[in-house]
């Protein structure tokens, strides 16, 4: 959404006449990433108005069918009687709740003089602030923030007796109520669980709860995060005539629930109630309409009886805070004549078959929409599979994508050409590198497929996976080295340490498992989590789990690992290939790929987890360390073989188990190591490596404790290139 004064955002070509208006918006994903936190998941929501005088309505008619806008101005609000319902259960403690009240401060101040507002919080216990509605004064905006504030999280989740008292205090209002004007009734529902406590079953909380609000009182729920019950949200708005929508778990409740209120905080008409000729309209949608808010417009399509009709009668009823308005008129609804648009092709007539029809597929659009509300709210099975049909019929005439359909996305012509720039997989290749195969991508990435997607990428074998297994690449010597470290759950790993010269630091932190039966080791450790922090030019980090990417370079992202996804800012690129891996370039000189590892049933000594592969090091200085940072730009050969000097050290035979033993010079040290074998890339690809036993003890500088991290952000590194140490 833009407004006239910030102007429209990035990308978009408007071009217009007196009659006619061509909105073009096609952002790259970068754009749309800064346009909205979660890229392309971002709205693009179109608000306009036309020059109308306070009538009926503007009516559009082609080839048989009619549209009718109602959107009518100038009117005062209605005042609106709003009960705030917060979900106060355990489960809303920490972000959720503070957000949540931070939204309903701002809501409350944003109350008009002539309404009327109450709060119930619930867990177990249904908590109210007033036994009545109170009227809007800074006094009692002032208390009920302080009530808002002084909410503490505990208990379990009472839906339906919240519901139930809200509904209550609007109806005693209502009745008791000796004012003239007219009014809308509206709850305003927050939760994030299912019912817990009192009334469960679902069937009956819909019917007690439409049987206490009569079609009197409007609930507009939101439902954040994963656990919620969205299906009963949603069917508690739609026969209470009112809205739902739901808040994903890395989403800004606060801002979510601003935005959601904004656009009911205005109701001007009641009861509308739109009419046309039965001997002239047919296949109508729906023309009964609770309340019409400002900002938003009601939208009628349908079906002319007559193709030859000159005039069409419409009467419309509704009511005022004041007033019962009665608008009636015949509308002109002659043959459209041929025009030009404004792009100068000529706007079809619709005279024959083949030709589109806009407004047509307006009314199958709105037809659809209304038959899969029917659909959600219906609980008879016969009623409800019939529904079903009808709805997915209709869609599949007109090619609409719902619930009962499926799209078949059909890429174009194999092409080439900025293939790797266009998915954000174009990391500079490290030395000598090896090529992983990017398989069960179980979400396909949406636009990305406008090129067609490239299903493998290259990185080097200079890497750390698993429990955690380490490899270190030396391509000079042709030797590939191998260790693993044993560390404790909890612990940070520096993984590359470069914090002062090139500005870049890689910490990893370990989560525990329990060890496979009848192992060596008594528990597994796995990376959870690996930060990246980029201080030059500016400073920037990057925080990725299995589920989801968090990138802070000024405007903060939340990236989900689901999605396949391309963002940059401040000469960093992160791109995310659906559960697969996510890759991370720096300044186009380093680039790191993280693979995502996903279990669909794991075992108990499994855990999601993530691989750090380091797939371009140009960039990163000589004094760069780590225990994977010290070994870049090295070099190392091996001295001594206990098997002789006719073994071969570069490609030694395939052998079962650990092979021959050698001694390994790196960096001054000599290091005993013996040749084995080892699975790398996901279990794909298969290594032979010289393996330093004893948790690297003598092949990396200092020792295990001097790599570990206080913190995910901690840039500290107390070894260096050239750091004494015992051996």
């Amino acid at each position: 959404v833009w407004s006239y004064d910030s102007g429209p955002p990035p990308s978009t070509v408007i071009n217009q006449n007196e009659t006619f208006a061509h909105i073009l918006f096609k952002p790259s994903v970068v754009q749309q990433a800064k346009i909205a936190q979660n890229g392309i998941l971002g709205d693009f929501i179109i608000r306009y108005d036309v020059s109308r005088e306070q009538s009926v309505g503007d009516i559009q008619v082609l080839n048989g069918y009619f549209v009718h806008y109602f959107a009518p101005k100038d009117l005062p609000p209605l005042p609106k009687n709003v009960v705030f319902v917060l979900d106060s259960s355990a489960s809303m403690v920490g972000t959720k709740l503070r957000q949540t009240k931070d939204a309903l401060f701002t809501i409350l101040h944003d109350l008009r003089p002539q309404d009327r507002f109450s709060i119930i919080g619930f867990s177990n216990r249904i908590k109210v602030w007033k036994d009545h509605l109170i009227s809007v004064t800074p006094d009692s905006v002032r208390d009920g923030k302080v009530y808002i504030h002084h909410m503490s999280p505990t208990g379990g989740t009472d839906i339906n007796e919240a519901l139930q008292t809200a509904i209550r205090l609007l109806n005693k209002y209502v009745a008791h109520s000796d004012s003239g004007d007219r009014s809308v009734s509206l709850i305003i529902f927050l939760t994030d669980g299912k019912p817990t406590v009192g009334e469960t079953h679902t069937l009956k909380i819909l019917n007690n709860t439409r049987e206490a609000a009569r079609g009197q009182v409007c609930i507009f729920t939101i439902g954040i995060g994963n656990d919620v019950d969205f299906r009963l949200l949603e069917k508690l708005s739609l026969e209470n005539c009112g809205l739902t929508r739901r808040v994903h778990e890395e989403e800004d409740a606060g801002s979510q629930l601003i935005g959601f209120y904004d656009e009911i905080r205005t109701p001007l008409l009641s009861d509308i109630r739109i009419d046309y000729p039965p001997s002239s309209v047919v296949q109508a949608t729906k023309t009964l309409f609770p309340n019409y808010f400002n900002g938003s417009e009601i939208i009628i399509a349908g079906k002319l009886v007559d193709r030859k009709l000159d005039h069409l009668h419409v009467e419309v009823t509704a009511s005022n805070s004041k007033k019962f308005i009665i608008l009636k008129t015949d509308v002109p609804v002659g043959p459209q004549k041929t025009g030009k648009d404004v792009l100068g092709s000529p706007r079809p007539e619709g005279d024959g078959e083949g030709d589109p029809n806009h407004i047509e597929r307006l009314w199958s659009y709105l037809t659809t929409k209304e038959l899969l509300s029917s659909w959600l709210q219906s609980d008879d099975g016969p009623e409800k599979e019939q529904l079903r049909q009808r709805a997915q019929a209709l869609a599949m005439s007109y090619h609409f994508l719902t619930p009962f359909t499926s799209m078949k996305l059909r890429g174009p012509s194999p092409r080439t050409d900025g293939l790797e720039e266009a998915h954000g997989m174009s990391a500079a290749m490290g030395p000598e590198p090896v090529v992983q195969s990017v398989r069960g991508a179980s979400t396909q990435p949406g636009p990305l497929l406008e090129k067609p997607y490239q299903p493998r990428i290259k990185i080097s074998k200079t890497s750390v996976d698993g429990d955690p297994h380490f490899v270190v690449d030396f391509p000079l010597s042709r030797l590939t080295v191998c260790f693993n470290i044993d560390g404790e759950p909890g612990d940070i790993l520096r993984l590359v340490s470069d914090h002062m010269h090139s500005g870049v630091t890689v910490n990893g932190e370990l989560i525990g498992a329990p060890a496979p039966p009848n192992g060596h080791k008594k528990q597994r450790t796995y990376f959870r989590t690996i930060t990246i922090l980029v201080n030059k030019p500016e400073r920037s980090y990057l925080e990725v789990t299995p589920s989801r990417v968090i990138l802070d370079g000024g405007d903060r992202l939340v990236l989900p690992c689901n999605q396949s996804v391309v963002v940059g800012s401040r000469g960093l690129e992160v791109s995310v290939s659906a559960n697969t891996n996510v890759t991370i370039t720096i300044q186009g000189s380093i680039a790191f790929v993280i693979l995502i590892h996903l279990y669909k049933k794991p075992a108990p000594f499994q855990r999601h987890h993530l691989g750090f592969y380091i797939a371009n090091s140009e960039g990163l200085s000589s004094n760069c360390h780590g225990l994977l940072g010290q070994f870049l730009n090295q070099d190392a050969r091996l001295t001594e073989d206990a098997a002789g000097p006719s073994q071969n050290h570069t490609h030694p035979p395939l052998l079962q188990g650990e092979g021959p033993e050698a001694v390994l010079t790196v960096k001054g040290h000599r290091v005993p190591v013996v040749w084995k074998q080892r699975k790398i890339y996901n279990g794909e690809e298969q290594i032979d490596c010289w393996f330093a036993r004893n948790n690297a003890a003598k092949l990396i500088d200092g020792e295990y404790k001097d790599y570990l991290a206080s913190h995910p952000f901690d840039t500290e590194m107390t070894l260096g290139r050239g750091t004494p140490r015992e051996l």
